[in-house]
C-alpha cells in the first residue's frame, strides 16, 4: 500500500513540496489541487515528467474528491506574505481561505494527518482545529520546524560542525516573539557556551558568548530572502518533507511543530511551537523539557501574542 499526499495550493511553496518529495521518495502518489486548475496542472506534469530520474511515483492535479484516501493533507493555500509585512497581518484574508478550504477538503479526507504551513501558521492551525471537527493528534502545524533548521545552520557554520550535530531548537510562535531555550541547546553533547573550549577548532570560533545574534538571524532571515527573491519556498519545501517523512516511518521523531497548548508550561488554547514526537498517528505528545524562568515568560509572551490576533479575527 502506498503513501498518497494531498497538497492544496500549487503556488511556489505548494509545488516546491511537491517537487521535492518526488525526489526524496516519500509518496508514492501526489495530488495538488488548486483554485487555478491550469497551474495545478502545469505543475503537476512537470514534476511528473522528472520521474524517471527519480522516485516512481504519481503526481497529478485533481480536485478535492481527489483527495480521498490521502494518508495526509498539506495546506499551503493563501497570499504570500509582501516585503515588510508581517506573517500576523496575513491573518484574517488566510483564514477565511482556510475555512473555504476545510469545508471541501475534510469530507473527502477526514482521517488523514493535516499538515498546515499557511501563514500566519500558528493562527491557521488553531483555527483549523476550532471548525474542521479533525482529531488534535491529526493536525500538525510546520511550526518552528523551518526556524529551528535556520537556527541549527547557522550555529553550524558558527561552530564549524555538521547542522545534526547541533540540537537547538526554537519555541513559540513562527514569527517576531519567537525565542530559542538556550538552556537546552548543546552542540555535540557540549552545552552551546563550552562547546568552543573542548573542540578541535577552537582557533576558527569566533562566538564570544553572544546568543542574541543568531535569534535576530532566525527572525530575520525569512524576510530578508521574500525582499531578495519575493518568496520563501525551498527551506520550507525541505521543512514539510521533513515532517512528512517522519510521519510516514513512524519511528517518533521530535520536531518543533505548533500543536494546540492544554496547559503545558500554563498555556492553553493556543497554538504554538514547543518539541513533541511525531509518528504514523501525527502528534504522540509533547516532550516537556524544563524551561528556566526567563524562557518560560517568553513563551507565555508570545502564546499571549498569538492569542492577541486570534481574538481580532472572525472565524
Amino acid at each position: 500500500m502506498g503513501n498518497k499526499v494531498t497538497i492544496i495550493g500549487a503556488g511556489s511553496v505548494g509545488a516546491t513540496i511537491a517537487n521535492d518529495m518526488m525526489a526524496m521518495n516519500i509518496a508514492t502518489e501526489i495530488v495538488l489541487i488548486d483554485i487555478n486548475e491550469e497551474k495545478a496542472f502545469g505543475e503537476a506534469m512537470d514534476i511528473y515528467q522528472g520521474t524517471s530520474f527519480g522516485a516512481p511515483a504519481i503526481v497529478r492535479p485533481g480536485g478535492y474528491p481527489d483527495a480521498a484516501g490521502s494518508h495526509i493533507v498539506v495546506i499551503t493555500s493563501g497570499l504570500p506574505r509582501k516585503p515588510g509585512q508581517t506573517r500576523l497581518e496575513l491573518a484574517q484574508t488566510n483564514v477565511d481561505i482556510l475555512k473555504d478550504i476545510s469545508k471541501n477538503i475534510v469530507p473527502h479526507a477526514p482521517d488523514a494527518i493535516y499538515i498546515i504551513v499557511s501563514n500566519p501558521v500558528d493562527v491557521m492551525t488553531y483555527v483549523f482545529h476550532k471548525i474542521s471537527g479533525i482529531p488534535a493528534n491529526h493536525i500538525i502545524g510546520s511550526g518552528t520546524v523551518l526556524d529551528t533548521a535556520r537556527l541549527q545552520a547557522e550555529l553550524a557554520k558558527e561552530f564549524h560542525i555538521s547542522p545534526r550535530n547541533v540540537h537547538a531548537h526554537v519555541y513559540g510562535e513562527h514569527g517576531d516573539s519567537s525565542f530559542v531555550p538556550w538552556s537546552l541547546a548543546t552542540i555535540a553533547n557540549n552545552n552551546v557556551h563550552i562547546y568552543k573550549g573542548h573542540c578541535p577548532d577552537a582557533d576558527k570560533i569566533t562566538f564570544d558568548g553572544e546568543l542574541e545574534v543568531f535569534e535576530e538571524k532566525v527572525r530575520t532571515s525569512g524576510a530578508v530572502v521574500i525582499k531578495a527573491k519575493g518568496v520563501t519556498n525551498y527551506a520550507i519545501g525541505m521543512a514539510v518533507c521533513h515532517i512528512v517523512r517522519s510521519i510516514f516511518n513512524g519511528a517518533g521523531t521530535a520536531l518543533t511543530v505548533s500543536t494546540m497548548m492544554n496547559g503545558e508550561y500554563g498555556i492553553e488554547d493556543v497554538c504554538l511551537s514547543v518539541l513533541n514526537i511525531v509518528d504514523h498517528d501525527g502528534v504522540r505528545g509533547k516532550i516537556r523539557n524544563d524551561l528556566t524562568g526567563e524562557e518560560l515568560e517568553k513563551l507565555r509572551a508570545s502564546a499571549a501574542k498569538l492569542k492577541e490576533t486570534i481574538a481580532a479575527i472572525n472565524f
